[in-house]
C-alpha cells in the first residue's frame, strides 16, 4: 500500500536505446521519477539550477555522468548532483536500467 515501485514500473519495458518514465511522488517541493533505461539509451545531460537532484539505482548498472566525469554505479547505490551541476546517465549495458531521480525543491 505505501511502495508506489512496483507499481509504477510495472509496465515500462523500454527498447534499445528508449527511455520510459514514471511519476512516483509529485508534490509541491519534490519530484520522485522513476527512470527505466533500455540497452544503449542516454539521459541527455542537463542540470538543475535551483535543485539538487539525487539517483537513487535500483536495478541494472548505469554509467552516470557528472560534468566531464563518468562512473559506473551499481544498484543499490546513490549519486547526489549539486544544484547547478550537469548530470546525465547512459545504460552501457545488455540489460535495463532502473534509477529514480529524487528533484528538490521543484523549479520556481
Amino acid at each position: 500500500m505505501f511502495d508506489r515501485y512496483a507499481d509504477a514500473i510495472a509496465d515500462l519495458e523500454p527498447g534499445d536505446g528508449e527511455i520510459e518514465t514514471a511519476e512516483l511522488v509529485v508534490t509541491d517541493d519534490v519530484l520522485v521519477k522513476a527512470f527505466a533505461l533500455g540497452p544503449g539509451a542516454e539521459l541527455e545531460v542537463h542540470e538543475h539550477a535551483e535543485s539538487t537532484n539525487v539517483f537513487h539505482v535500483l536495478e541494472g548498472t548505469v554509467t552516470v555522468i557528472q560534468d566531464d566525469e563518468r562512473e559506473q554505479i551499481a544498484a543499490p547505490g546513490v549519486v547526489h548532483h549539486e544544484r547547478g551541476v550537469d548530470h546525465g546517465a547512459h545504460n552501457e549495458t545488455d540489460e535495463m536500467v532502473v534509477f529514480t531521480a529524487s528533484l528538490c525543491p521543484l523549479p520556481s
